[in-house]
């Protein structure tokens, strides 16, 4: 580790700044903690305050770095093993747009897979870029969506020559990754960018218990959400950059797209201090998550009527590796969704997991948490097995996935065409101005710009009428669906 990782630039600059403490005629309006409510400064204190500046002759300008935010952006940059690293504080979400538009500029294909997040179907809309899809494959003793192998990539383009990059979202929210160096051969033989929507991946590249990371692998470009695993705060993510392929003053141009022109200097300072933090101890700290996890895993794997996925996924589906700080977690064999798990375990033993679908929920442990809270999360899976498990029954299996519709309108297309609201039963054949996600398994049955079928029609109807997790339309009840007028 070199020793300039040792420094936190904005940070520093930023304590320089109060230091002269200035008369203020400046942006924020609030003048440190003067003007903020006395409640809230009487529970938080008043110094977090006088980090909540703007553009200074000390604090430099995300839009345009040449000081503390640059010098803060080259040492992230360094430690990830990225050529360069930009600050997002709009989220993953704004340089997943990022990503998009530029891999896109001036309408061009990319292919994407129909687990990505609604940010890239967003990208696609405001660049005007084309999709083309590519479905992951399923697993179906835990209904998780798997990876993307390199060899769905290569007959990609080979149906699609033309297309000039390729997006992945690993490691997904289930932790699960794809054979990301694999697919950067497949793309970078074909002259094409991969795009990696890291959003869950930032502490992957601090540990050899964990996947590789995208930069890592031969990916041109990641999108990390630093605040997820990593100690920054929500909202406060980068993207990093390592290649040739990728055009600097066009990713930048459309990062000023996406970005706030009031970056706030509080998120942007702790991705400086998280850098920090993970640059002197992210190897103990990310070692320290992954024993936390093995240790519930072993634990949970032991409770009738209760499974903890593990390393048994890899190979399956496309799945080239896990994460395994994510806890999957199954009480299907015993009657219960992990909607209803999750909402168990807040609900009646105060345990707070991420997120849930039909077979599962996901906890995510990271270098913050505490045995106390693993073994908390441990007695409330086993009482609820003591509960349930002697006459609960297996749920029965998901269905399997209709064909993909006929793509008709880019999703760019079918955002700003006029739409109307029809009765669901009269969809059929419409061109739909909505995406549709039944759980399981949470991917996109049909987005905006498909035309339903038949098949997908049926498919979703299923789930409408035992009222199943439906996400996407505008009406939750899915009794009307938007259209495109025709």
């Amino acid at each position: 580790m070199k020793e300039d990782q040792k420094r936190m630039p904005l940070y520093e600059a930023i304590l320089e700044y109060n230091e002269k403490s200035p008369a203020f005629f400046h942006i924020p309006g609030h003048r440190y903690e003067r003007g903020i409510n006395e409640t809230w400064r009487e529970k938080v204190g008043d110094e977090i305050f006088k980090f909540d500046l703007s553009e200074t002759p000390l604090t430099d300008d995300l839009h345009h770095a040449s000081g503390p935010i640059k010098e803060a952006e080259q040492l992230a940059a360094e430690l990830w093993g990225a050529d360069y690293t930009h600050f997002l504080v709009n989220g993953s979400t704004c340089g997943n747009q990022a990503m998009v538009v530029t891999a896109s500029h001036g309408g061009a294909k990319i292919a994407i897979p129909r687990n990505a997040h609604k940010s890239v179907l967003m990208g696609l809309i405001i660049g005007g870029g084309k999709p083309v899809y590519i479905m992951p494959q399923i697993e179906p003793e835990w209904g998780l969506h798997g990876g993307i192998t390199p060899g769905q990539v290569e007959e990609m383009f080979r149906q699609n020559p033309d297309c000039k990059g390729v997006l992945v979202v690993s490691p997904t929210y289930y932790g699960i990754t794809s054979d990301l160096e694999g697919i950067a051969r497949v793309c970078h033989a074909h002259d094409a960018i991969l795009m990696v929507d890291e959003a869950h991946g930032a502490h992957c590249y601090f540990s050899d218990k964990l996947p590789k990371g995208a930069i890592e692998q031969g990916a041109d470009m990641a999108v990390q959400s630093i605040h997820k695993v990593t100690g920054s705060l929500t909202q406060s993510s980068m993207i990093h950059i390592k290649s040739d392929l990728v055009t600097k003053n066009l990713l930048e141009a459309n990062l000023t797209l996406v970005q706030s022109t009031s970056p706030s200097y509080i998120l942007m300072t702790s991705l400086d201090c998280a850098r920090q933090h993970m640059a002197l101890h992210g190897a103990e700290m990310i070692d320290r998550a992954v024993e936390l996890s093995d240790d519930a895993r072993e634990r949970i794997n032991r409770i009738p009527g209760l499974s903890c996925a593990g390393k048994e996924l890899i190979g399956r589906a496309g799945i080239h590796n896990l994460d395994t700080t994510r806890l999957i977690i199954s009480a299907d064999d015993i009657g219960i969704t992990g909607f209803e798990l999750k909402k168990m375990l807040f609900d009646e033993y105060d345990v707070e997991v991420e997120l849930p679908d039909y077979r599962n929920v996901v906890a995510i442990v990271t270098y913050a948490n505490e045995q106390e809270e693993i073994d908390k999360l441990v007695a409330a899976l086993e009482d609820i097995s003591r509960r349930f498990a002697p006459e609960g029954e297996p749920l029965p299996p998901g269905e399997k996935l209709p064909p993909q519709p006929d793509y008709v309108l880019s999703p760019r297309a079918a955002y700003f065409l006029e739409r109307e609201r029809v009765p669901w039963v009269e969809t059929r054949g419409r061109i739909v101005a909505e995406m549709i996600a039944p759980y399981p398994p949470g991917i996109p049955v049909i987005y905006q710009g498909e035309r339903m079928s038949a098949e997908v029609w049926d498919y979703i109807e299923a789930f409408r009428q035992r009222n199943g997790h439906i996400h996407g339309p505008s009406d939750p009840t899915l009794s009307t669906l938007l259209v495109i007028k025709e």
